[in-house]
């Protein structure tokens, strides 16, 4: 199924029809302000797993992100310290994941690596889903077989082509980016760039 959502002006009932998919712990691919990726509800465990088996990740050897439309939302899922919120506020809603420690009302399977990371995207048709949902998405961005070219992350027609068969709904929110999110460590004594990607981050 293929849901069509634009940057502005979406009925709140087509909205409404991924949320409910995302709280029937359903998995969808959606936009964000960098690459299309595979998205679900942050605390359902069951959908977790499924992303992570779509994507042949290892939860206790790969970080995982959750996305929010809000810090105040994400404020509650992990650890962050007065310079760390300021920081992460000056670079969103914009292209970066913040690496950060973990609270206890996040799901077990988050504590493998007692780390998360936090996307606030540049993207309202992502942020519009999480304020209708009221919880946070765990996202992680589709992945490019060796063979593919850029096509395959930034049409939303050949993502179809590739994924409506294999997730419960496909999100067509126009063309994506084909580069990724810049990825900042906040675990340690000062922020560390572990990915330079999309975002130009200012320390």
């Amino acid at each position: 199924m293929i849901q069509k959502l634009y940057q502005k002006n979406n009925s709140p009932r087509d909205v409404e029809r991924v949320v409910k998919v995302l709280n029937d712990g359903g998995v969808v691919v959606l936009p964000t302000d960098t690459r299309y990726a595979l998205a679900c509800h942050a605390l359902k465990e069951r959908a977790i797993e499924r992303i992570c088996e779509l994507k042949h990740l290892d939860p206790k050897k790969n970080h995982l992100s959750i996305v929010a439309n809000n810090l105040s939302m994400l404020s509650d899922y992990v650890k962050m310290d007065n310079d760390t919120f300021k920081l992460v506020k000056r670079h969103t809603p914009g292209p970066f994941a913040f690496i950060l420690e973990t609270s206890n009302r996040l799901p077990k399977i988050f504590k493998n690596r007692k780390e998360v990371g936090i996307r606030i995207p540049d993207n309202p048709i992502v942020r519009d889903i999480c304020a209708q949902l009221d919880a946070p998405l765990l996202t992680s961005t589709l992945p490019l077989n060796d063979n593919d070219e850029n096509e395959y992350l930034t049409n939303p027609e050949l993502i179809a082509e590739r994924w409506e068969e294999l997730v419960d709904l496909m999100v067509d929110g126009g063309y994506g980016e084909s580069e990724g999110a810049t990825i900042v460590d906040c675990t340690g004594e000062k922020p560390e760039i572990l990915r330079q990607g999309k975002g130009g981050f200012i320390n």
